[in-house]
């Protein structure tokens, strides 16, 4: 059970690696140097492959820390 879990832990790790990686930039450079208000707290909400990337990584590390648990509680 706890080679199935590692493996799994490792499997997750990686595609939330990747998904950090290939997420989209929330702001742009400009916003940086000109200080607009979306830099400021006016933030949009987030839409397309963005949105998705979000939820793909809320997820993982939602799967990432039950396996964590789960690894902990069984090596007790």
């Amino acid at each position: 059970m706890q080679k199935i879990l590692l493996i799994a832990m490792i499997v997750v790790s990686i595609l939330m690696i990747l998904a950090v990686v290939i997420q989209p930039a929330k702001n742009s450079s400009s916003a940086n140097i000109t200080g607009s208000t979306e830099a400021l707290g006016g933030r949009k909400k987030a839409r397309g492959l963005e949105a998705a990337m979000d939820r793909v990584i809320r997820v993982l590390g939602v799967v990432f820390m039950v396996i964590a648990l789960l690894l902990a509680k069984l090596s007790l």
